[in-house]
């Protein structure tokens, strides 16, 4: 299999409409002002110092990331694993993220481009108690770019269609997979991961 190059490409994809590039706009306009908050659930994309990538998922009630104008996002940061690789990229490497939206039973999503600082400044955790904690920090993103997506690689994917669900019980817990993968911890059980998930929300 021989790689494509930069030169191939034009060869494959034609170019893009005008409606495509003018779709991307300067700043959260209403349209994706409604669209945050209606979402419970996005992706954060940020990149290292030494050029790797992470993208993590992130969520919570609906609008929990708040527009705080139309060129600043507030992202809270909730409970995790402390690896933290979002955040040591955004204070180690360029600052730039991109987040990816999504609203369950919509196909379409959300693309949010900008640079993202961290801050644990008091009164600004205090302003954002969710699931009735404060976050650890919160991400201020100044956006550069927001655009819609289309629909057709959730509609291809099925994601919000009842047919496709699996039920949780034909995989391992994640507790289960770290253990074998690791020897770490305790295999928990699905039922007992979820137990305490809802105490550290």
């Amino acid at each position: 299999m021989s790689d494509l190059a930069a030169d191939d490409l034009a060869t494959i994809y034609p170019a893009p409409s005008p409606r495509v590039v003018a779709k991307a706009r300067p700043e959260i306009d209403i349209h994706a002002k409604k669209f945050i908050g209606m979402s419970p659930f996005c992706v954060l994309a940020t990149s290292g110092a030494d050029g790797s990538v992470d993208a993590s998922p992130r969520g919570g009630n609906p609008g929990f990331i708040h527009v705080a104008g139309p060129n600043l996002l507030l992202m809270p940061d909730r409970s995790g694993n402390n690896r933290i690789d979002s955040f040591r990229n955004i204070v180690e490497g360029s600052g730039f993220v991109q987040l990816i939206f999504f609203v369950p039973g919509i196909d379409e999503t959300l693309r949010v481009g900008g640079k993202g600082r961290l801050s644990a400044e008091p009164d600004l955790l205090a302003s954002m108690v969710e699931f009735g904690k404060p976050p650890r920090a919160v991400l201020s993103i100044d956006v550069h770019e927001a655009y819609f997506h289309c629909g057709k690689a959730l509609m291809r994917s099925k994601l919000w269609s009842s047919d496709t669900r699996v039920e949780r019980a034909i995989f391992p817990s994640i507790a289960e997979v770290i253990h074998e993968q690791t020897k770490l911890g305790e295999p928990e059980s699905q039922t007992v991961v979820e137990e305490r998930y809802k105490t550290q929300l």
